[in-house]
């Protein structure tokens, strides 16, 4: 009995030290393995929560990159607009990069896409990014997600209102130049806390997934080297163990010698 009890832990010892797990099955330890299933199911439902968050953010962020860049493009107009009030400059050519800029700024608009997703044109519309999978404690889960909406630069910068083709019309556009500025400073700061929002996000589940991961480590991993330990131990008692059980079976035989 003693030898089959060394047996069996050295089985046990085996399965711990080839699984890297105390609790393997369900039959180990059905409560724990029961916790540790739905927190593994949590570890994965936060892997696609990065996923997703990882999406948003580099759509957000080109967008953001796109809008910065029209903020410096208008600024750059804006010098032009000013420069073209004067009566003696040429203001021709001045209406030439003026038209050069605007172009550029339509260019950046169109290219300010990620995988389809366009936060600065008409047509890209508010987006949705899966933020956080939040269990309560009757187990009942729900999604949280944060929105971020288009600032639509195609519709709310009308370049067409600038015009420097004469020193009144130049004139006249200092104040609109002045608006599109505006708007397309306020949008830029739109994207970027949204951008920022996103990124403090992901570092957060990032860490929540690390924390789950050592909590269900500790409920279900192997101490390896106590495990290395046992073995060795099991190993020993078991050639031991043999070794009497060896002894114990010789005894009957040395008692029928004494009747020869």
């Amino acid at each position: 009995q003693n030898l089959k009890s060394i047996n069996s832990g050295l089985a046990q010892t085996h399965n711990e030290i080839s699984t890297g797990k105390t609790i393997a099955t369900a039959k180990d330890n059905s409560a724990i393995w029961a916790i540790s299933k739905v927190m593994e199911s949590d570890v994965a439902g936060f892997n696609a929560v990065e996923d997703s968050l990882a999406l948003g953010g580099s759509t957000v962020a080109v967008a953001s990159a796109g809008a910065e860049q029209i903020t410096n493009i208008l600024k750059e107009m804006k010098e032009k607009v000013i420069a073209a009030t004067g009566e003696n400059v040429d203001h021709a050519k001045i209406t030439s990069d003026v038209d050069a800029l605007k172009a550029q700024v339509t260019s950046i608009i169109g290219a300010s896409q990620f995988n389809g997703s366009n936060l600065l044109d008409a047509n890209g519309g508010d987006i949705t990014v899966l933020s956080s999978l939040d269990r309560a404690a009757d187990g009942a889960v729900t999604a949280t997600n944060i929105s971020v909406t288009s600032v639509n630069f195609e519709d709310n910068l009308d370049l067409t209102t600038v015009d420097v083709s004469s020193a009144a019309s130049a004139e006249s556009s200092i104040a609109d130049i002045e608006t599109l500025i505006q708007t397309a400073v306020n949008g830029a700061a739109t994207l970027g806390a949204a951008s920022k929002r996103i990124d403090d996000q992901s570092q957060f589940i990032s860490k929540v997934t690390d924390a789950v991961k050592n909590g269900i480590g500790s409920m279900v991993d192997a101490d390896m080297e106590a495990a290395s330990a046992r073995l060795q131990a099991l190993q020993v008692q078991q050639q031991l163990g043999v070794q009497a059980l060896s002894i114990a079976n010789k005894a009957p035989q040395t008692l029928m010698s004494l009747f020869r």
